[in-house]
């Protein structure tokens, strides 16, 4: 059986092959290794992939977040909503940009914000969400829609981790995670279901206007050759990578579906396991699985995976301390106890190996392991 990785990137190299190397190869001979040809061709297809949405490629998924929170003209003393349980991204432009974080409680079954969360989090100075579809799953956007149209404020959506999964309203309409608020945000990070080979990232907005801004706050603020409009960043996605993302994307969904099928076979090995509670699929979202997560219920998870670690097979906990207590974030305002579902998920969840390219052996050999722990 082949060595056990969390994400195997050697193997998707082998898949992508030829058609990759062709691709940079053409960089290198035409050498515009920054706003090529490439970038724009790139942006393209993943607008038309996600609905027609326009997308402006940055340099990796934190700077999008931060371009979306500059484009929507917040200023500092401004105040955001923020999941109390996610990577820190989320909550790091925020407070680069001078704005204050309300941390928003979260589901313990599906690790999305919770909507109730939501009013309880509220105040006066909030001028946006930022819901993160987390570990491949949609958060409760319907929910989030009405309370930001109530409360005349913006939803900025993270899709760092999931890209291609689609949000199923109520109407039974389907929509591309990242298309349903007023702006998406992605990552190019190489473990993402969609990632380059460095760093990349991008946003997306069905706005001509907001479009054009975004394009031109990444690019210095930019809006002819040394005219400078407004205060912008150097935020780019170069021609190397989004020519490596041009040829992957086309294969994305083949890849989700590959993820699908080796969640449905963790789950069918796992599922007569009282201790632990497997990844709960909610009724409005597909998942695409960038995490199998799992929660140890026995307060035996880091033993679980010291145990697997043993026998070479990796997991990982996403997030081990949820940011309202991590130190550069922690406030008198939110002490210890003050979201108890984002507190008892650090201390219970572990994912296990997910990527296109698991074998049944591997999940099998892994499902075996757990069983014998639990015995």
């Amino acid at each position: 059986m082949r060595p056990l990785k969390m994400v195997d990137l050697e193997l998707e190299r082998r898949f992508f092959g030829p058609r990759v190397e062709s691709a940079v190869l053409e960089v290198l001979n035409h050498t515009q290794f920054i706003r090529g040809p490439e970038v724009q061709a790139f942006a393209q297809a993943l607008g038309e992939y996600l609905g027609g949405i326009r997308v402006i490629p940055c340099a990796n998924g934190t700077d999008a977040l931060q371009l979306a929170l500059m484009v929507l003209d917040l200023r500092p003393g401004d105040a955001v909503l923020v999941p109390a349980f996610t990577y820190v991204s989320t909550a790091e432009v925020a407070a680069l940009l001078g704005l204050k974080i309300r941390w928003v409680e979260v589901s313990l079954d599906h690790f999305n914000l919770l909507p109730e969360g939501l009013e309880e989090a509220w105040a006066p100075d909030v001028k946006a969400i930022i819901p993160v579809h987390l570990f491949g799953q949609a958060a409760p956007m319907q929910e989030i829609l009405e309370f930001a149209q109530k409360k005349g404020i913006a939803v900025i959506e993270d899709t760092a981790q999931a890209l291609g999964a689609e949000y199923i309203f109520p109407s039974g309409l389907h929509q591309k995670v990242g298309t349903i608020g007023d702006i998406g945000c992605t990552s190019f990070f190489p473990s993402k279901n969609l990632g380059c080979y460095g760093d990349g990232g991008a946003v997306f907005t069905f706005s001509q206007e907001r479009a054009e801004r975004l394009a031109r706050i990444a690019n210095h603020g930019q809006s002819t050759l040394y005219e400078f409009a407004e205060i912008g960043v150097n935020s780019r996605l170069d021609s190397i990578q989004a020519a490596i993302l041009r040829v992957k994307l086309p294969y994305l969904d083949q890849m989700n579906a590959q993820r699908q099928a080796a969640a449905e076979l963790y789950t069918l090995y796992l599922q007569d396991i009282p201790e632990l509670q497997l990844p709960q699929r909610v009724s409005w979202s597909t998942h695409i699985f960038h995490q199998y997560t799992l929660r140890v219920l026995d307060g035996r998870r880091d033993q679980l995976k010291a145990y697997l670690s043993e026998r070479g097979i990796p997991a990982m906990i996403y997030y081990p301390k949820p940011l309202h207590l991590q130190p550069a974030y922690a406030s008198k305002e939110y002490p210890p106890g003050s979201f108890p579902h984002a507190e008892r998920l650090s201390q219970e969840v572990l994912s296990l190996p997910m990527h296109p390219f698991l074998s049944e052996d591997q999940i099998a050999y892994i499902a075996e392991t757990i069983h014998l722990f639990f015995r």
